[in-house]
C-alpha cells in the first residue's frame, strides 16, 4: 500500500488522494459507529433520537454518556460501547494519522539516502 523506503516519496497530488482515502474511511467508521450508538441508546434506553445522537456522540468523543442507563439492557450496551468506543478513537486516529507520518518518516529517510 505505501512505498518502501527505495522508492522517492509519493508526489503531492497522490499523498493528497491517500489522506483523502484515509479520511473517508474513518469518516465512514465514525458515522456507522455513531448509527449503532444511536441505535442501541435508542432500542434500550428509549431515548429520542436527538438524545441517543447526543449520548453517542459524547462516548465516541470520549466524554462520556449525558443520560445514565436505567434499565439491565441499557447498562450492559452502554458499557459495551464505551468499551468499542474507545477503540474506534484508536483506529480513527490511526488511520488520520498513519500516511502522515509515513510521509514524514519517508522523506527524512529518502534524504538520507542522497
Amino acid at each position: 500500500m505505501y512505498e518502501s523506503k527505495h522508492q522517492p516519496p509519493l508526489a503531492r497530488l497522490n499523498f493528497a488522494r491517500r489522506l483523502v482515502k484515509h479520511l473517508t474511511l474513518a469518516a465512514g467508521i465514525l458515522l456507522g459507529s455513531l448509527g449503532i450508538g444511536m441505535s442501541g441508546y435508542s432500542y434500550f434506553e428509549q431515548l429520542p433520537w436527538r438524545d441517543a445522537f447526543l449520548n453517542a456522540a459524547m462516548l465516541l468523543g470520549g466524554m462520556g454518556p449525558v443520560d445514565a442507563p436505567h434499565t439491565a439492557g441499557g447498562k450492559i450496551f452502554a458499557g459495551l460501547y464505551a468499551l468499542y468506543a474507545g477503540l474506534v478513537f484508536i483506529v480513527t486516529a490511526a488511520l488520520i494519522f498513519t500516511p502522515i507520518l509515513h510521509r514524514l518518516l519517508h522523506k527524512f529517510h529518502w534524504n538520507e539516502r542522497l
